[in-house]
């Protein structure tokens, strides 16, 4: 049984989360801003916390710095964090803050499952949705 935290102040976040992820395998906790994630993992820790990049006057990367603060002092264990990111530029905050994963919304049901099932297995998961496509030759103009 599997554990899951949500962090978003938006309702159809945590509806589509619960949905696609929900189930007789994974409990889901839900909390409507960044400052409420370490209390809740603090009293019980999950096993992934996904954070909404775009929480109040938390957001998703200063949660999971606190996170990453808190576990590096040695007040908490190390917890996988999966963000939820508005665009694709916010991938570096999500690399920055040290995710294990992240997704651009929208949420679709396919990708959230994989995303939560790789890293709930000890992987790290990255969008490639709307990610630039590597050229392998240059192109020669002129």
């Amino acid at each position: 049984m599997a554990e899951v935290l949500v962090a978003s102040d938006a309702e159809w976040i945590i509806d589509d989360v619960r949905a696609a992820v929900g189930g007789p395998d994974v409990t889901l906790r839900s909390v409507r801003t960044g400052v409420d994630v370490l209390p809740a993992v603090q009293q019980r820790v999950p096993d992934l916390v996904i954070l909404d990049l775009q929480i109040g006057n938390m957001g998703g990367m200063a949660t999971c710095l606190n996170l990453r603060l808190e576990e590096s002092a040695n007040r908490l264990p190390h917890v996988p964090v999966l963000m939820l990111l508005d665009r694709r530029p916010d991938v570096f905050l999500a690399r920055r803050s040290e995710a294990e994963g992240w997704i651009l919304k929208p949420l679709d049901a396919i990708r959230l499952r994989k995303a939560v099932r790789t890293i709930l297995d000890g992987g790290r998961y990255e969008d490639r949705t709307n990610a630039p496509i590597a050229s392998a030759t240059p192109l020669n103009v002129g």
